[in-house]
């Protein structure tokens, strides 16, 4: 399994496990479940409601729009071409994609810097959602059918003010970047990126529910997906129903969270990529998040120390009204997938700062009974 800082941590214990997921509806998600393995031992536990007109509840094998989590399936697509010699991490993306990232720009940033989110090119999102910015939740329906293409997305990164130099010691969440991978994948594999990575990563990987969505709606059983954003919707809207084009190689997977644990056991223990891959992947660097946190990252992995517990790997994701984080301990024994089916509950102070909400502190407590044994873990 993956080098890295363990510590044994207590035992799972169903009924502590499943009193933490139903504080955590109680405290405002609608629905929320989970996987957590322990050795040889799985727990899958779920609380509250898909559907809150119906009150259908959520059960743990439910598909979910798993948000960035997409990101760790793209990079390791991208380190089995570094391995077959058909890309070079340390390579000007200009080598590549010159028509797409031209001039001194594709001279400087090189694909690594795009897989660990130092390249300096900003996120695109707050332009092809402009109403966010106002703030109103206009785009957001604005763009519920809309079909984008990648070079448009990637433009509207590419013409914002950088976000840093590329290879700073500090880098900058962007999903532009893995847009940009994708548009890589494609290049270097004359097969569409998506195709790509279902052939060789997530049947490679043995994953049954995991997938691109190819239309609007998810198929098989899932939950309703409730986005606040921020307060401006309120109550939360239903965005379940979504073309999920404005993010595709960096967000759109769909997935559950039992294939979301065998994927990263697999990956962690060298059968996506070799141990020489995965070793690039988990060489870290401070990246500022999209909340303005600073995050340890490396291509495609977060990585998570929690003092007493051990060291996880994994990532975490949104989309509209769907949040879902998969972490592994790097001994690979522990494992913790998780979905909650409401985003951005909580509403700004007068200031515009993020305010404290139960919720925050609810999965707290079960992220850390379910990665340490103790709720006492920091939250990742």
């Amino acid at each position: 399994m993956a080098a890295g800082s363990t510590s044994p941590s207590a035992p799972f214990r169903p009924a502590e496990l499943q009193t933490s997921l139903d504080g955590v509806h109680r405290a405002g998600i609608p629905g929320v479940y989970a996987e957590v393995r322990d050795g040889g031992r799985t727990w899958r536990g779920a609380s509250g409601v898909a559907d809150l007109t119906t009150r259908r509840p959520v059960t743990p094998d439910m598909r979910q729009r798993v948000g960035s989590i997409t990101k760790t399936f793209t990079a390791a697509a991208v380190m089995q071409q570094v391995e077959q010699g058909r890309i070079r991490l340390d390579a000007p993306i200009g080598d590549y994609l010159p028509q797409l990232v031209p001039g001194e720009r594709g001279r400087k940033i090189t694909v690594r810097m795009l897989l660990n989110n130092t390249s300096g090119i900003p996120d695109y999102i707050r332009y092809a959602f402009p109403s966010l910015q106002t703030p109103s939740p206009e785009s957001l329906d604005d763009n519920r059918y809309r079909q984008f293409r990648p070079a448009e997305l990637i433009a509207l990164g590419l013409n914002a003010p950088p976000a840093g130099e590329p290879g700073g010691p500090v880098g900058v969440y962007s999903n532009t970047n893995y847009l940009l991978l994708g548009q890589l994948l494609e290049q270097v594999t004359g097969t569409p990126a998506e195709e790509y990575i279902t052939r060789n990563v997530i049947e490679r990987a043995g994953l049954r529910h995991t997938a691109f969505p190819t239309g609007t709606r998810i198929k098989g059983p899932h939950s309703r997906m409730y986005e606040a954003a921020y307060g401006l919707l309120d109550p939360p809207r239903d965005y379940s129903v979504y073309n999920m084009s404005w993010t595709g190689t960096g967000a759109a997977l769909v997935s559950t969270m039992d294939d979301l644990n065998v994927f990263y056991a697999k990956l962690l223990g060298g059968r996506i990529v070799n141990r020489s891959s995965l070793e690039q992947m988990q060489r870290t660097v401070p990246v500022i998040a999209l909340d303005g946190s600073t995050i340890q990252y490396g291509l495609g992995l977060h990585k998570l120390d929690i003092q007493g517990c051990g060291t996880f790997w994994g990532h975490d994701g949104t989309v509209w009204g769907a949040g879902t984080i998969s972490m592994t301990r790097a001994d690979g024994k522990r494992q913790m997938s998780v979905a909650v089916n409401l985003q951005r509950w909580a509403k700004p102070d007068p200031a515009g700062n993020a305010q404290h909400h139960p919720i925050d502190e609810a999965l707290q407590t079960l992220f850390g009974q379910a990665m340490c044994g103790d709720g006492q873990a920091a939250r990742p």
